[in-house]
Formats: C-alpha cells, sequence, structure tokens
C-alpha cells in the first residue's frame, strides 16, 4: 500500500454511523448522537450548529418520507479534514428530494430550503436498491 493513500483513509474517530428507526425518535435520536459525536471532533461552533441542523433535518425526512414499517435507516458522519459529510440513507430509493423550492401551497419540501441554505454542497444518491442517501458536506476552516 501506497503511503500517499494510506493517509487518505479515515480512522475510526473521523466516521461515525449508526442505525435508527424511522420515527420521530429514531430522528431526534440522530441528533443527539451527532451532536456528541461532533463534541468529540472540536469542531468549530459554526460548523457544529449547522452540522446539528442538517442532520435533524435530514434525519427527520428519513423518519416521516423515508418510512417503511421495518426498515432502519442509517446516520453517516464524516471528517475528512477540509469537509464534514453528513449521510442520511433510507429505504425509499423511489422517493427522490427535489431540488426545486416548493409551491406556496405544499405541504412538504420547505425543509430541503433549510438544507441548501447551510449545506456549502448537497444531493442525492440512489441506491443500490431499494435505497437512497440524501447527503450534506460543509467546508472546515483550515488551521
Amino acid at each position: 500500500m501506497n503511503s500517499e493513500k494510506s493517509t487518505q483513509l479515515l480512522s475510526p474517530a473521523d466516521h461515525f454511523h449508526v442505525l435508527l428507526s424511522p420515527t420521530p425518535r429514531g430522528a431526534r435520536l440522530a441528533r443527539l448522537l451527532a451532536v456528541d459525536w461532533m463534541r468529540t471532533r472540536e469542531l468549530p461552533h459554526r460548523v457544529a450548529e449547522a452540522a446539528e441542523h442538517l442532520v435533524a433535518e435530514l434525519a427527520a425526512n428519513a423518519a416521516t418520507h423515508g418510512r417503511l414499517p421495518g426498515r432502519d435507516f442509517r446516520l453517516a458522519l464524516q471528517d475528512h479534514r477540509a469537509i464534514l459529510r453528513i449521510e442520511v440513507t433510507d429505504t425509499r430509493g423511489d422517493d427522490l428530494p427535489r431540488r426545486r423550492p416548493p409551491t406556496p401551497d405544499a405541504e412538504s419540501g420547505r425543509g430541503l430550503l433549510l438544507v441548501e441554505a447551510l449545506a456549502d454542497r448537497w444531493g442525492v444518491e440512489p441506491g443500490p436498491a431499494p435505497r437512497k442517501t440524501v447527503w450534506a458536506e460543509l467546508d472546515l476552516p483550515t488551521a
């Protein structure tokens, strides 16, 4: 293994993942676990606060729109030195979030406006079936 590649690998402390029930309680637990993990990373307050809101929104979406009985959603956090990546994977790959703003009379979709405002980048990765992953990234300040 060449040393250049080995320096890019994440240590166990640089990432976190957990399976949670697609319920309001599971979404709340996702936020609490993320806050606890970020505290150990000593992330800047601005980044940690934005990440907390992003996790809360993405987990709530998974518990509300990605919910299928008996199937958990997955929260993953990765600290890539210059980027904090948040991923929420659910088992409703057929229900992809839309990037366009909701209509004034729409009953959902406003949470993604928050994701758009807080994240430096975000997107959706379909698959493998029946899953999808909604991700958001925050740039970390360089020392």
